[in-house]
């Protein structure tokens, strides 16, 4: 499986995950994503899937510092309803992260591990997601804006040729690399694109 070689230079997120640990899954229960984990999941890389990498990331370094996050443990919220533009897309990404689903995840083992009623739409708040710890009830919301980050000036002229199929070949690889290295530009300035509060 080939994949841009900027992937593997994305900052992982490990957790800490007590339902794998006790059914044997990872040791301890130390889970670790990777970049391309998600993209495997989502089909795709694009500013919204990896903003909603960044986003989990991010904000979970803030709310956890030292400590492995827990998964499982962690309630999301949204702003928007899940059929809002790329919520779903961005919701998707970090249910695979935290687990935390609405109403149809893992429901739990003897009233332990449950994962559903973590993820919340519609909500009041100011930011694209907000994370809160259940252990300790602190939050911390997180701003994603890839503005600044403009995708090269051949992008737009290409996209208009794929989808009036009058591409070549070589115009769709170049279109492909044009996507992926905005993408990469936005994990390289993270600080210009994310906010924590």
């Amino acid at each position: 499986m080939n994949y841009p070689d900027f992937f593997n230079k994305i900052e992982t997120i490990k957790l800490q995950d007590p339902l794998s640990g006790l059914l044997g899954t990872f040791e301890n229960g130390i889970v670790e994503f990777t970049y391309l984990d998600v993209v495997k999941s989502a089909g795709h890389s694009c500013p919204t899937v990896s903003g909603a990498y960044l986003c989990a990331l991010e904000g979970l370094k803030v709310l956890y510092k030292d400590e492995l996050p827990k998964r499982g443990d962690i309630k999301v919220e949204f702003s928007e309803s899940q059929t809002d533009g790329v919520a779903g897309v961005i919701a998707s990404v970090i249910t695979n992260i935290t687990g935390a689903t609405t109403d149809f995840g893992f429901r739990g083992i003897g009233g332990n591990f449950n994962r559903t009623n973590l993820m919340f739409f519609n909500q009041d708040i100011k930011s694209s997601v907000k994370f809160t710890r259940l252990d300790t009830n602190e939050s911390v919301e997180v701003s994603y804006n890839p503005n600044s980050i403009p995708p090269q000036e051949k992008q737009q002229a290409l996209m208009q040729k794929i989808m009036q199929k009058v591409a070549s070949k070589d115009d769709k690889i170049e279109f492909g690399k044009a996507w992926q290295d905005r993408v990469r530009r936005i994990f390289e300035n993270i600080d210009s694109v994310i906010s924590t509060f």
